[in-house]
């Protein structure tokens, strides 16, 4: 949660952040957005599986601990930040120190029953969703006192974090369940080949790449598309990510367990993929900015996606694996926001500049639901599949 509230906080200020080092338009400056971003999310493709494997040998709490502490650093980097590069080089820092969602994911795999994995990784997602409740809010307010404040608060929200891990958490790997360490394991790539040798898994690794691909137009496009679409400010993007976030957490605590329960873990994610068409069609044509608030509580409920296909494949694999398993899940998730900000930073900007053919700020929202409709399309496949093999 308060990782959440970290990266919430510098969520409302980046484009004025942009605008201010580069001195361009804000749909260039979405651009550059979009380049940042891919700059972060390449570090985490290529650290994630490390951290999983160094988690798997050293266990999850050291990991976390020092992880912490680096970002804590890199956040107040940027604060001071004067030129893009100096930016980039802060991304970069950043994408490896915040390279542990795999860890996080295999602690919690730990600590839980099979069965019962889909519904305590929305838990996570729950947490992150209370952090962007108060992140949001947070940065905007802050924005304030000046542009560079959030990245300060930042900062010390995640040495504060560190600081609880090392007086509270406990271990949940014992020693007898690590394993030696191994470079070729650690390898991105390497991994990803080998998780193609697993069909039922590698067949949902597509569903996530491609649904993940899509749902990445919200942190890719939202903060440049409502202040071209509705001239909002920082505070008000900071409202409407507050917003959003108190539905996301709602849903992935409470709703995503009840709907596994009543219609199974393959119809939610179903029907979390059809929920997100639906959504971003409809942000392809909203004109009123109160509209978008009175929907989210159903834009939201696509969040169900992530955890049920996840948990469905934490299933499939034995306990020992968890680690490996969640470093490949973390780097699919992070290939995606490589490919995603560059697609949908570069739609947004080729459909708002000045001499462009037809202005529409919501076309990355047409991307994003016709990448979804092709997720469905693999999920079918791969359920296809999966029945197949189980038969």
């Amino acid at each position: 949660m308060l990782d959440a509230i970290g990266i919430g906080l510098i969520m409302p200020v980046m484009p004025e952040l942009i605008q201010e080092v580069s001195q361009t338009s804000i749909a260039d400056a979405a651009l550059w957005g979009g380049l940042l971003t891919t700059s972060y999310a390449a570090m985490q493709f290529l650290f994630g599986p490390f951290l999983g494997n160094l988690s798997d040998r050293f266990g999850r709490r050291p990991v976390l601990i020092v992880s912490l502490v680096f970002m804590g650093l890199d956040y107040f980097l940027m604060a001071i930040a004067p030129t893009l590069l100096l930016l980039f080089i802060a991304r970069i820092v950043s994408g490896i120190t915040g390279a542990t969602y795999s860890t996080a994911a295999a602690y919690l795999s730990d600590s839980s029953a099979k069965g019962q994995r889909s519904a305590n990784f929305g838990y996570i997602g729950g947490a992150f969703g209370i952090g962007f409740v108060l992140g949001p809010a947070i940065g905007g307010i802050l924005a304030e006192f000046g542009i560079r404040m959030p990245f300060i608060i930042a900062g010390t929200l995640a040495l504060m974090n560190a600081a609880f891990g090392l007086l509270v958490l406990p271990e949940t790997l014992e020693q007898n369940q690590r394993r030696k360490f191994e470079w070729a394991r650690a390898n991105p790539f390497t991994t990803l080949l080998r998780i193609r040798n697993l069909p039922m898994i590698g067949s949902l690794m597509l569903v996530v790449l491609i649904y993940s691909t899509a749902n990445h137009v919200y942190p890719s496009v939202w903060s440049f598309f409502t202040i071209e679409k509705f001239s909002w400010g920082p505070k008000m993007i900071g409202i409407s990510l507050a917003v959003y976030g108190i539905c996301a957490a709602f849903i992935q605590v409470v709703i995503l367990g009840i709907m596994i329960r009543k219609l199974g873990v393959e119809h939610t994610a179903i029907i979390g993929m059809l929920i997100s068409v639906l959504a971003f069609a409809f942000l392809i044509v909203v004109d009123n900015s109160w509209l978008v608030f009175i929907g989210m509580p159903i834009t939201a409920l696509g969040a169900v996606v992530g955890p049920a296909l996840q948990g469905m494949m934490a299933d499939q694999v034995s306990d020992e694996e968890q680690g490996e398993l969640q470093g490949v899940f973390a780097s699919v998730i992070a290939i995606s926001s490589i490919v995603s900000p560059l697609i949908m930073t570069y739609t947004f900007q080729q459909f708002t500049k000045a001499d462009t053919i037809y202005y529409l700020p919501g076309a990355p929202f047409a991307a994003a639901a016709l990448l979804t409709i092709a997720a469905m399309v693999a999920f079918y496949l791969s359920r296809a599949e999966r029945h197949a093999y189980t038969n």
